[in-house]
Protein backbone atom coordinates (compact mmCIF):
# COMPACT_ATOMS: atom_id res chain seq x y z
CA UNK A 1 0.00 0.00 0.00
CA UNK A 2 1.21 3.78 -0.47
CA UNK A 3 -0.25 6.71 0.90
CA UNK A 4 -1.27 8.55 -2.33
CA UNK A 5 -2.85 5.59 -4.75
CA UNK A 6 -5.20 6.76 -7.10
CA UNK A 7 -3.90 9.87 -7.09
CA UNK A 8 -3.14 10.78 -10.90
CA UNK A 9 -0.46 13.45 -11.70
CA UNK A 10 -0.04 15.55 -15.17
CA UNK A 11 3.54 16.22 -15.22
CA UNK A 12 4.78 18.77 -17.65
CA UNK A 13 7.69 20.14 -15.94
CA UNK A 14 11.05 19.68 -16.53
CA UNK A 15 14.73 19.88 -15.54
CA UNK A 16 15.23 19.13 -11.94
CA UNK A 17 12.61 21.46 -9.56
CA UNK A 18 9.53 20.03 -10.71
CA UNK A 19 10.51 16.51 -11.64
CA UNK A 20 11.88 15.82 -8.16
CA UNK A 21 8.36 16.76 -7.09
CA UNK A 22 6.65 14.56 -9.04
CA UNK A 23 9.44 11.86 -8.43
CA UNK A 24 8.46 12.11 -4.57
CA UNK A 25 4.56 12.02 -5.00
CA UNK A 26 5.50 8.91 -7.31
CA UNK A 27 7.08 7.54 -4.75
CA UNK A 28 3.97 8.01 -1.95
CA UNK A 29 2.00 6.11 -5.21
CA UNK A 30 0.66 8.66 -7.13
CA UNK A 31 0.17 7.64 -11.28
CA UNK A 32 2.69 10.61 -12.72
CA UNK A 33 2.58 10.53 -16.90
CA UNK A 34 5.48 12.49 -17.81
CA UNK A 35 4.77 14.66 -20.53
CA UNK A 36 8.06 14.98 -22.98
CA UNK A 37 9.07 16.72 -26.45
CA UNK A 38 9.65 13.91 -28.65
CA UNK A 39 13.18 15.68 -29.86
CA UNK A 40 14.95 14.86 -27.45
CA UNK A 41 12.83 15.17 -24.28
CA UNK A 42 14.04 16.35 -20.70
CA UNK A 43 16.97 18.24 -21.64
CA UNK A 44 18.54 16.36 -18.74
CA UNK A 45 18.35 13.19 -20.29
CA UNK A 46 21.69 14.42 -22.51
CA UNK A 47 23.18 15.37 -19.10
CA UNK A 48 25.95 12.86 -18.68
CA UNK A 49 28.26 11.68 -18.46
CA UNK A 50 28.06 9.04 -16.38
CA UNK A 51 25.73 7.07 -18.11
CA UNK A 52 23.43 3.95 -17.85
CA UNK A 53 22.60 3.32 -21.37
CA UNK A 54 21.60 6.18 -23.29
CA UNK A 55 20.12 8.03 -20.01
CA UNK A 56 22.28 10.45 -17.98
CA UNK A 57 22.28 9.64 -14.14
CA UNK A 58 21.32 13.78 -13.60
CA UNK A 59 17.79 12.46 -15.41
CA UNK A 60 17.94 8.92 -13.39
CA UNK A 61 17.99 10.71 -10.19
CA UNK A 62 14.27 12.44 -10.44
CA UNK A 63 12.30 10.52 -12.78
CA UNK A 64 11.54 7.54 -10.99
CA UNK A 65 8.00 6.00 -10.66
CA UNK A 66 6.89 8.15 -13.81
CA UNK A 67 5.81 6.65 -17.41
CA UNK A 68 6.54 8.71 -20.46
CA UNK A 69 4.22 10.16 -22.79
CA UNK A 70 6.28 12.27 -25.93
CA UNK A 71 3.55 14.92 -27.42
CA UNK A 72 4.25 17.56 -29.26
CA UNK A 73 2.43 20.58 -28.49
CA UNK A 74 2.87 22.51 -31.28
CA UNK A 75 0.75 20.68 -32.64
CA UNK A 76 -3.80 20.75 -31.95
CA UNK A 77 -3.71 17.04 -31.38
CA UNK A 78 -0.60 16.85 -28.72
CA UNK A 79 -2.91 19.84 -26.99
CA UNK A 80 -6.28 17.59 -27.21
CA UNK A 81 -4.33 14.90 -25.55
CA UNK A 82 -2.78 17.21 -23.00
CA UNK A 83 -6.60 18.37 -21.68
CA UNK A 84 -8.10 14.43 -22.24
CA UNK A 85 -5.40 13.03 -19.66
CA UNK A 86 -6.07 16.71 -17.51
CA UNK A 87 -9.66 15.94 -16.96
CA UNK A 88 -8.92 12.98 -15.68
CA UNK A 89 -5.69 14.09 -13.50
CA UNK A 90 -5.99 15.48 -9.72
CA UNK A 91 -2.73 17.58 -9.84
CA UNK A 92 -1.06 19.18 -12.77
CA UNK A 93 2.22 20.32 -11.94
CA UNK A 94 4.27 23.18 -14.54
CA UNK A 95 7.64 25.00 -13.95
CA UNK A 96 7.38 27.58 -16.49
CA UNK A 97 7.71 31.75 -16.00
CA UNK A 98 4.42 33.31 -16.44
CA UNK A 99 5.13 35.12 -20.13
CA UNK A 100 5.78 31.48 -20.88
CA UNK A 101 2.46 29.27 -19.16
CA UNK A 102 0.63 32.55 -21.35
CA UNK A 103 2.44 31.62 -24.79
CA UNK A 104 1.40 28.02 -23.93
CA UNK A 105 -2.14 28.81 -22.29
CA UNK A 106 -1.10 26.40 -19.61
CA UNK A 107 -3.05 28.75 -17.23
CA UNK A 108 -4.94 28.19 -14.10
CA UNK A 109 -8.25 29.54 -15.90
CA UNK A 110 -7.35 27.02 -18.62
CA UNK A 111 -6.88 23.64 -16.32
CA UNK A 112 -9.96 24.67 -14.64
CA UNK A 113 -12.43 24.84 -17.15
CA UNK A 114 -11.80 21.28 -17.77
CA UNK A 115 -11.23 19.73 -14.25
CA UNK A 116 -13.26 22.28 -11.77
CA UNK A 117 -11.46 20.89 -8.82
CA UNK A 118 -7.93 20.43 -10.46
CA UNK A 119 -4.90 21.33 -8.34
CA UNK A 120 -2.91 23.33 -10.56
CA UNK A 121 0.89 23.77 -9.36
CA UNK A 122 3.76 25.92 -10.87
CA UNK A 123 7.32 26.07 -10.08
CA UNK A 124 9.03 29.19 -11.22
CA UNK A 125 12.05 31.23 -10.58
CA UNK A 126 10.41 34.57 -9.29
CA UNK A 127 6.81 33.25 -8.66
CA UNK A 128 3.78 34.87 -11.21
CA UNK A 129 3.29 38.19 -9.37
CA UNK A 130 6.48 40.82 -8.85
CA UNK A 131 8.47 42.56 -11.31
CA UNK A 132 10.88 39.31 -12.11
CA UNK A 133 8.13 37.09 -12.55
CA UNK A 134 8.95 36.79 -16.10
CA UNK A 135 12.45 35.99 -15.85
CA UNK A 136 13.93 32.12 -16.01
CA UNK A 137 15.26 30.49 -12.98
CA UNK A 138 18.68 28.87 -12.36
CA UNK A 139 19.38 27.43 -8.94
CA UNK A 140 23.08 28.98 -9.28
CA UNK A 141 21.30 32.71 -10.00
CA UNK A 142 18.68 32.05 -6.89
CA UNK A 143 21.81 30.51 -4.49
CA UNK A 144 23.37 34.36 -5.79
CA UNK A 145 20.58 36.37 -4.79
CA UNK A 146 18.77 34.65 -1.69
CA UNK A 147 21.90 34.81 0.14
CA UNK A 148 23.00 31.59 0.37
CA UNK A 149 26.36 31.77 -1.30
CA UNK A 150 26.91 34.91 0.86
CA UNK A 151 27.19 32.79 4.23
CA UNK A 152 28.66 29.93 1.95
CA UNK A 153 32.73 29.49 1.44
CA UNK A 154 35.95 29.95 3.79
CA UNK A 155 35.72 33.12 5.89
CA UNK A 156 38.91 34.95 3.92
CA UNK A 157 37.49 33.60 0.75
CA UNK A 158 34.94 34.43 -1.86
CA UNK A 159 31.42 33.13 -1.62
CA UNK A 160 30.60 29.16 -2.62
CA UNK A 161 27.79 27.66 -4.32
CA UNK A 162 26.50 24.72 -2.69
CA UNK A 163 27.16 21.83 -4.49
CA UNK A 164 23.97 20.64 -5.45
CA UNK A 165 21.23 22.43 -6.85
CA UNK A 166 19.70 23.04 -3.09
CA UNK A 167 17.21 25.46 -4.47
CA UNK A 168 15.83 23.25 -6.73
CA UNK A 169 15.81 20.85 -4.58
CA UNK A 170 14.07 22.91 -1.36
CA UNK A 171 11.03 24.21 -3.62
CA UNK A 172 10.24 20.75 -4.91
CA UNK A 173 9.34 19.74 -1.43
CA UNK A 174 7.54 23.24 -0.51
CA UNK A 175 5.75 22.08 -3.58
CA UNK A 176 5.19 18.31 -3.00
CA UNK A 177 3.96 20.38 1.03
CA UNK A 178 1.33 22.02 -0.70
CA UNK A 179 -0.06 20.04 -3.21
CA UNK A 180 -0.74 17.28 -0.11
CA UNK A 181 -2.70 20.27 1.92
CA UNK A 182 -4.04 21.23 -1.26
CA UNK A 183 -5.46 17.74 -1.75
CA UNK A 184 -6.68 17.79 2.18
CA UNK A 185 -8.99 20.70 1.40
CA UNK A 186 -10.26 19.13 -1.91
CA UNK A 187 -11.06 15.88 0.38
CA UNK A 188 -12.96 18.55 2.77
CA UNK A 189 -14.50 21.13 0.37
CA UNK A 190 -14.37 19.61 -3.38
CA UNK A 191 -12.36 22.77 -3.99
CA UNK A 192 -9.52 22.87 -6.23
CA UNK A 193 -6.67 25.34 -6.05
CA UNK A 194 -3.30 27.27 -7.88
CA UNK A 195 -0.35 26.57 -6.12
CA UNK A 196 2.71 29.25 -7.40
CA UNK A 197 5.62 28.26 -6.04
CA UNK A 198 9.10 30.06 -6.57
CA UNK A 199 12.85 29.06 -6.42
CA UNK A 200 13.42 32.66 -5.01
CA UNK A 201 11.21 32.43 -2.29
CA UNK A 202 11.58 28.47 -1.00
CA UNK A 203 15.46 29.17 -1.30
CA UNK A 204 15.62 32.18 1.02
CA UNK A 205 13.05 30.55 3.46
CA UNK A 206 15.46 27.58 3.81
CA UNK A 207 18.16 30.12 5.45
CA UNK A 208 15.83 30.52 8.59
CA UNK A 209 18.20 31.60 11.61
CA UNK A 210 21.25 33.02 9.43
CA UNK A 211 17.70 34.87 7.34
CA UNK A 212 16.03 36.03 10.39
CA UNK A 213 19.02 37.00 11.84
CA UNK A 214 19.13 39.91 9.63
CA UNK A 215 15.08 40.53 9.98
CA UNK A 216 15.05 40.88 13.98
CA UNK A 217 18.51 42.22 14.46
CA UNK A 218 20.14 44.33 11.09
CA UNK A 219 23.07 41.50 11.22
CA UNK A 220 24.31 40.94 7.54
CA UNK A 221 25.92 37.42 7.99
CA UNK A 222 29.24 36.36 7.21
CA UNK A 223 31.24 33.40 6.22
CA UNK A 224 32.61 31.05 8.49
CA UNK A 225 33.40 28.38 6.29
CA UNK A 226 32.23 24.79 8.36
CA UNK A 227 32.75 26.91 11.87
CA UNK A 228 29.90 28.22 13.69
CA UNK A 229 29.57 31.98 14.45
CA UNK A 230 28.25 31.50 18.34
CA UNK A 231 29.88 27.91 19.15
CA UNK A 232 33.46 26.93 19.37
CA UNK A 233 34.75 24.68 19.03
CA UNK A 234 32.42 23.35 15.76
CA UNK A 235 33.18 22.51 12.81
CA UNK A 236 35.98 20.89 10.11
CA UNK A 237 39.25 20.12 11.42
CA UNK A 238 42.38 17.74 9.55
CA UNK A 239 42.71 14.96 11.12
CA UNK A 240 46.19 12.45 9.89
CA UNK A 241 43.96 11.41 6.58
CA UNK A 242 40.68 13.27 5.85
CA UNK A 243 38.44 16.05 7.61
CA UNK A 244 35.97 15.62 10.76
CA UNK A 245 33.57 17.18 12.08
CA UNK A 246 33.49 17.90 15.83
CA UNK A 247 30.51 20.05 17.42
CA UNK A 248 31.26 20.35 21.06
CA UNK A 249 27.79 22.45 22.10
CA UNK A 250 28.42 23.10 25.80
CA UNK A 251 30.96 22.99 28.40
CA UNK A 252 30.76 19.41 29.85
CA UNK A 253 31.45 18.41 26.39
CA UNK A 254 34.18 20.43 26.00
CA UNK A 255 36.21 19.41 29.20
CA UNK A 256 35.66 15.65 27.55
CA UNK A 257 37.09 16.75 24.32
CA UNK A 258 39.70 18.29 25.88
CA UNK A 259 40.66 15.34 27.74
CA UNK A 260 40.45 12.97 24.90
CA UNK A 261 42.72 15.39 23.11
CA UNK A 262 45.52 14.58 25.82
CA UNK A 263 44.97 18.44 26.64
CA UNK A 264 42.59 18.22 29.74
CA UNK A 265 44.10 21.83 31.61
CA UNK A 266 41.77 23.95 28.35
CA UNK A 267 39.11 23.25 30.31
CA UNK A 268 40.08 25.35 33.25
CA UNK A 269 41.89 27.64 31.11
CA UNK A 270 40.39 31.67 31.76
CA UNK A 271 40.40 31.58 28.03
CA UNK A 272 38.48 28.71 26.95
CA UNK A 273 36.35 27.92 30.36
CA UNK A 274 32.84 28.85 28.72
CA UNK A 275 31.55 29.03 25.43
CA UNK A 276 31.55 32.66 25.20
CA UNK A 277 35.26 32.69 26.25
CA UNK A 278 35.88 29.90 23.38
CA UNK A 279 34.24 32.49 20.98
CA UNK A 280 35.86 35.38 22.03
CA UNK A 281 39.14 33.23 21.96
CA UNK A 282 38.58 30.81 18.94
CA UNK A 283 41.94 32.05 17.00
CA UNK A 284 43.77 31.06 19.94
CA UNK A 285 42.00 27.73 20.75
CA UNK A 286 41.39 26.55 16.91
CA UNK A 287 45.02 26.07 16.18
CA UNK A 288 45.86 24.32 19.00
CA UNK A 289 42.64 21.99 18.36
CA UNK A 290 44.09 21.36 14.68
CA UNK A 291 47.39 20.12 16.07
CA UNK A 292 46.03 17.67 18.26
CA UNK A 293 43.70 16.28 15.82
CA UNK A 294 46.28 15.86 12.99
CA UNK A 295 47.68 13.58 14.84
CA UNK A 296 44.97 10.30 14.32
CA UNK A 297 42.63 9.31 11.58
CA UNK A 298 39.85 10.55 11.16
CA UNK A 299 38.16 6.92 12.10
CA UNK A 300 40.55 7.30 15.56
CA UNK A 301 38.94 10.14 16.34
CA UNK A 302 35.24 8.78 15.35
CA UNK A 303 35.65 5.93 17.42
CA UNK A 304 37.10 7.91 20.84
CA UNK A 305 34.86 11.13 20.08
CA UNK A 306 31.66 8.87 19.88
CA UNK A 307 32.41 6.91 22.91
CA UNK A 308 32.05 10.28 24.99
CA UNK A 309 28.95 10.91 22.74
CA UNK A 310 30.66 14.11 21.37
CA UNK A 311 29.30 15.14 18.25
CA UNK A 312 31.58 14.13 15.33
CA UNK A 313 31.24 12.97 11.91
CA UNK A 314 34.09 12.44 9.02
CA UNK A 315 33.19 14.33 5.54
CA UNK A 316 32.89 11.13 3.76
CA UNK A 317 33.39 11.60 -0.28
CA UNK A 318 30.49 9.43 -2.11
CA UNK A 319 32.48 5.93 -1.82
CA UNK A 320 32.89 6.58 1.69
CA UNK A 321 29.36 7.40 1.80
CA UNK A 322 27.67 4.70 -0.13
CA UNK A 323 29.92 2.21 2.04
CA UNK A 324 28.32 3.05 5.20
CA UNK A 325 26.43 0.35 6.30
CA UNK A 326 24.01 2.32 7.88
CA UNK A 327 22.56 2.98 4.44
CA UNK A 328 22.61 -1.34 4.07
CA UNK A 329 20.83 -1.47 7.26
CA UNK A 330 18.10 1.02 6.29
CA UNK A 331 17.56 -0.24 2.81
CA UNK A 332 18.37 2.67 1.01
CA UNK A 333 19.14 2.24 -2.12
CA UNK A 334 17.37 -0.03 -4.03
CA UNK A 335 19.14 -2.30 -7.50
CA UNK A 336 16.29 -1.60 -9.84
CA UNK A 337 15.83 -3.40 -13.65
CA UNK A 338 16.63 -1.00 -16.29
CA UNK A 339 16.90 -0.76 -20.21
CA UNK A 340 20.54 -0.34 -19.81
CA UNK A 341 20.71 -3.51 -17.17
CA UNK A 342 20.27 -3.00 -13.05
CA UNK A 343 21.17 0.07 -11.81
CA UNK A 344 21.25 1.81 -8.13
CA UNK A 345 19.25 4.35 -7.03
CA UNK A 346 18.09 5.93 -3.96
CA UNK A 347 14.74 5.15 -2.49
CA UNK A 348 12.45 7.73 -0.88
CA UNK A 349 13.89 8.51 2.47
CA UNK A 350 10.53 8.65 4.03
CA UNK A 351 9.88 5.35 6.05
CA UNK A 352 6.23 4.53 7.66
CA UNK A 353 5.63 1.59 9.47
CA UNK A 354 2.91 0.13 6.96
CA UNK A 355 3.12 1.75 3.57
CA UNK A 356 5.71 1.48 0.91
CA UNK A 357 8.01 4.17 -0.44
CA UNK A 358 10.41 1.84 -2.72
CA UNK A 359 10.74 2.12 -6.30
CA UNK A 360 8.05 0.47 -8.34
CA UNK A 361 9.08 1.75 -11.55
CA UNK A 362 12.79 2.64 -12.74
CA UNK A 363 12.76 5.92 -14.47
CA UNK A 364 11.08 5.61 -18.44
CA UNK A 365 13.22 5.91 -21.22
CA UNK A 366 11.93 8.73 -23.49
CA UNK A 367 8.11 7.81 -24.63
CA UNK A 368 8.46 4.64 -23.16
CA UNK A 369 4.83 4.47 -22.33
CA UNK A 370 2.99 6.35 -25.52
CA UNK A 371 1.57 4.10 -26.87
CA UNK A 372 0.15 2.42 -23.01
CA UNK A 373 -1.22 5.74 -22.11
CA UNK A 374 -2.83 7.04 -25.16
CA UNK A 375 -4.60 3.39 -25.00
CA UNK A 376 -5.57 3.97 -21.47
CA UNK A 377 -7.05 6.79 -22.37
CA UNK A 378 -9.18 5.26 -25.56
CA UNK A 379 -6.60 5.75 -28.89
CA UNK A 380 -7.21 2.95 -30.89
CA UNK A 381 -3.97 1.04 -32.54
CA UNK A 382 -5.28 3.63 -35.83
CA UNK A 383 -5.64 6.49 -34.09
CA UNK A 384 -2.00 5.99 -32.81
CA UNK A 385 -0.39 5.20 -36.24
CA UNK A 386 -2.28 8.47 -36.95
CA UNK A 387 -1.23 10.69 -34.63
CA UNK A 388 2.25 9.60 -35.51
CA UNK A 389 2.31 9.82 -39.15
CA UNK A 390 0.93 13.19 -38.29
CA UNK A 391 4.08 13.93 -35.48
CA UNK A 392 1.44 14.58 -32.87
CA UNK A 393 3.40 12.00 -30.77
Amino acid sequence: MRPLEGIKVLDLSRVLAGPTATAVLGDLGCDVIKIENPDGGDETRGWGPPWAGTESAYYLSANRNKRSLTLNLKHPEGIKIVERILKDSDVVILNFPGKRIEKLGFTYDWAKKIKPDIIWANISGFGLTGPKKDLPGYDILIQGMSGLMSVTGEADGGPVKVGVAVADVFTALYTVIAILAALKRRTDTGEGTAIDNSLYECMTSALVNVANNYLIGGLVPKRFGTAHPNIVPYQAFKASDIHIIVGVGNDRQFREFSGILGRPEWADDERFSSNALRVKNRRVLLPLIEAEISKRTADEWTLLLEEKEIPVAPINTMDRTFSDEQFGARGFIQTVPHVSGEIKLMKNPIHFSDMDTSIYRAPPTLGEHTEEILAQYGYSPEDILRLKKDNAI
